[in-house]
């Protein structure tokens, strides 16, 4: 084998425990270790390409960094009988799902070679210079995945004031796990301990076909007891399933042990017999089946090939995968990131598992190439259930767009809306140096907000910028219903345009009339200025029991062929009109807040002050917007707390603000007056700088886009919709369930169910419990 003069002269680098090594996949295409070819590991950065002929990922690294040395990983699936006398230990205990790593020396062989680019691609000697320490570096240490996945799971849980400072009853001993029932029905399992009073009752239904009645939230309702533990999933090393009522959050208990130990229960003789609540929902999810089977029982087969790739479920992310799914149906992010992927690879000068253009570019091919839509191909398929497709795992593209983000980093559940919401934004973000390039502007449209004093009859008419509308759904409980498994509520099936028509409806509310100088009656409205190419519509299916979202499981029908929205238009100020006078400018102490939306949040549910302080922190951005606040926010302890001049003052902004925002390309007065509306949150001022580019371009004629300014939507008629995907949610809660994705593709209704890619013959797909 030939020696190499670049071992001796290039910079070989031991990862250290923070180092990232990719070396599970490519970092620019879902070429990976499984493939004939493996994949190439770059030695000195630690940067993963594939080798393909084609794409040419890990040359281009080559030219592109001088790293000319790589570590090819190639793996195969050992095949291993089962043996009547295997003796084997059991595996280690796990606490969470996927978290603890199989033994891949036990399932896989690894085959690796040196290469050097530097000389045309050829395998040299492994053993020369510092190669061997390096080559047993990277093949021990966890890869760049792995360790994001883990952080993940170790940030998700983590105690509260409530774990933490829990004050219990007088000692109670309990009956044994055996003959322990619920207090308040028969139920033996999924039983709940109260770890203040020791009361044992029920949970709500949980995945799989758990049964529950709900009543350990019944006794919080009556006792105000927080903190519950799930007997069951008690293991010796003293964790269990811990959750917090007044939270509403799976929580952990620091003191679990002397807590237990209280009702007479020792941990270290505890063994886990039930399943965790993080086992069942990913069990769940990975297992769940929508609709596989036609209506004369036979079972769908799979669709291979470009545009009909699945995505794995990586634990909970299958809210993500229905939303790249939908977008990646649309012509514009197609057109955006597909034909353009390999050339801005080849010019990106950016870590690319660090670059948004990069990761989505890559998404674009895993998706819509066809190269990852075959049939499962290895010996494990005989074990297989559903011989479908092995997908693309969006690993890499999730650690990236969850990256500082609150709940996107975690392995919990998400809403699929929000998330859509996150994504365009970060999108837009990334490319508000050239708007042309942004696919996201196919979202964009203008609606106009009109008011009525009911007593001067004078109007004001307003215009925001949107990418989306929000609509509720107007449930209603079936009458003479029948309780179903879990006592759930049945409500009556709603069409789509019955729901609609509550987006477009007048609603009353109670207003601060500058005419009239004091509080009146208002009616109010929104209409369509323009409508964006793409309408995003988000259903609104949950109420709010005790400020905790509850959903609402009503079917909704969409209707198949055109759907008109010409009833929406606006029409701004008639001439038959009086406009109200301009409001006074109201003191520091007292900021604007957008009475409309303080009344629409107001009769969601929450509290006038909650909702005052929500309109303060987001600057009066939209019900949507104010809403998520709220909810973050639920816990923080001075929620209730009256507004004061430290929580309504805005202080000047900050220096350190300003040059970050400027540097994006923004002028120093449009970042100035940014921080002012959104009380110097340098995040959101970014959105109210691109919601409010139209106003920015008027006030800078001088601005390079003054010439060509950008037009949100077309205000033309007819507005004829057609529905071409849909996300629905299968679940009891907002908080858990599975999301799924169909859309129309060449004609045809295909669904698409993380991995899972199958057509849909029934119309009508929200006849499930639809979340969006």
């Amino acid at each position: 084998m030939a020696s190499c003069p670049h071992v001796f002269t290039t910079s070989l680098n031991l990862p250290s425990p923070h180092t990232k090594i990719y070396k599970e996949e490519c970092t620019q295409c879902f070429d990976s270790q499984d493939l004939p070819s493996g994949v190439d590991v770059c030695l000195s950065c630690f940067n993963a390409g594939c080798p393909d002929s084609q794409r040419r990922h890990a040359q281009l690294h080559n030219l592109k960094t001088g790293h000319p040395l790589v570590l090819n990983i190639k793996r195969l699936v050992k095949y291993k009988p089962k043996r009547l006398d295997d003796n084997n230990e059991p595996p280690q205990k796990i606490s969470k799902l996927a978290i603890i790593p199989e033994s891949n020396e036990d399932k896989y062989e690894y085959i690796t070679q040196i290469k050097c680019y530097a000389c045309g691609g050829a395998e040299i000697d492994r053993t020369a210079g510092d190669l061997p320490v390096v080559i047993d570096s990277v093949m021990t240490s966890l890869s760049a995945a792995k360790k994001s996945e883990i952080q993940a799971w170790e940030d998700e849980i983590f105690a509260c004031d409530h774990t933490r400072n829990l004050e219990q009853q007088p000692s109670n001993q309990l009956e044994t796990q055996v003959l322990a029932h619920c207090n308040d029905c028969d139920l033996k399992e999924n039983l709940w301990l109260c770890l203040v009073c020791g009361n044992l009752g029920c949970g709500r239904q949980q995945y799989g076909g758990i049964g529950g009645n709900g009543h350990g939230l019944d006794h919080f309702e009556k006792t105000k007891h927080s903190v519950s533990c799930k007997l069951g999933t008690i293991t010796p090393e003293g964790t269990a399933d811990i959750y917090c009522y007044s939270c509403n959050e799976e929580r952990l208990d620091p003191h679990l042990g002397q807590h237990l130990a209280n009702f007479g229960i020792m941990v270290e003789s505890q063994q886990k017999t039930e399943k965790s609540m993080i086992e069942l929902q990913l069990e769940q999810n990975l297992k769940f089946d929508f609709s596989m089977v036609s209506e004369d029982g036979k079972k769908f087969e799979p669709l291979y090939g470009p545009g009909y790739t699945g995505l794995k479920n990586i634990g909970n992310s299958c809210y993500m995968a229905s939303v790249l799914q939908s977008l990646f149906s649309l012509d514009a992010f197609q057109q955006r990131y597909y034909p353009n992927a390999l050339e801005h690879h080849a010019n990106c000068r950016e870590d690319a598992g660090n670059c948004l253009d990069c990761q989505l570019s890559k998404m674009a091919d895993g998706l819509l190439s066809g190269r990852y839509s075959s049939p499962i191909e290895s010996l494990e398929t005989q074990h297989v259930e559903y011989n479908g497709q092995e997908g693309i795992a969006p690993s890499m593209f999730k650690a990236l767009i969850g990256k500082g983000h609150e709940e996107f980093s975690t392995m919990r559940q998400q809403d699929a809306f929000e998330f859509f919401q996150h994504l365009i934004s970060t999108i837009e973000r990334k490319e508000h140096f050239d708007p042309r390039n942004d696919p996201t502007w196919i979202f964009k449209f203008s609606t106009q907000q009109r008011l009525q004093c009911m007593e001067c009859k004078r109007v004001r008419y307003s215009q925001n910028v949107e990418s989306c509308i929000s609509i509720p759904v107007p449930a209603r409980k079936a009458q003479n219903q029948e309780k179903k498994e879990g006592n759930q509520d049945q409500y009556e099936t709603l069409t789509f345009e019955q729901c609609l028509e509550s987006f477009g409806a007048d609603s009353m509310i109670e207003y601060k009339c500058p005419f009239c100088n004091r509080r009146t009656p208002a009616l109010t409205n929104t209409r369509f200025v323009t409508f964006p190419q793409v309408l995003v519509i988000h259903m609104r299916r949950f109420e709010h029991e005790n400020w905790v979202p509850r959903k609402i499981n009503a079917p909704v029908l969409i209707p198949e062929g055109t759907i008109n929205f010409d009833q929406y238009l606006g029409h701004g100020k008639q001439d038959r009109e009086e406009l109200l006078p301009e409001e006074k400018p109201t003191e520091i102490s007292q900021p604007n807040i957008n009475e409309i939306i303080l009344n629409q949040l107001i009769n969601m549910g929450f509290p006038e002050i909650r909702c005052k302080k929500a309109l303060i922190a987001t600057g009066n951005n939209g019900v949507e917007i104010a809403m998520n606040w709220l909810i973050e926010h639920i816990e923080d302890p001075d929620i209730d707390a009256p507004l004061t001049a430290t929580t309504t003052g805005v202080p000047d902004a900050s220096e350190a603000d300003i040059a970050v925002l400027t540097e994006m390309g923004f002028s120093r007065g449009h970042v100035k007056k940014a921080l002012e509306k959104t009380n110097n949150d340098a995040e959101r001022a970014v959105d109210w700088l691109f919601n409010h580019s139209e106003d920015l371009i008027e006030e800078n004629p001088n601005n390079n886009l003054a010439d060509h300014p950008p037009k949100f939507g077309d205000g033309s008629l007819p507005a004829n919709y057609e529905i071409i995907s849909v996300i629905s949610h299968k679940g009891t809660s907002v908080h858990c369930g599975h999301y799924v994705a169909h859309i129309r593709k060449e004609g045809k209704w295909v669904l698409f169910n993380d991995n899972k890619v199958n057509p849909f013959l029934k119309w009508r797909p929200t006849v499930l419990d639809c979340n969006n």
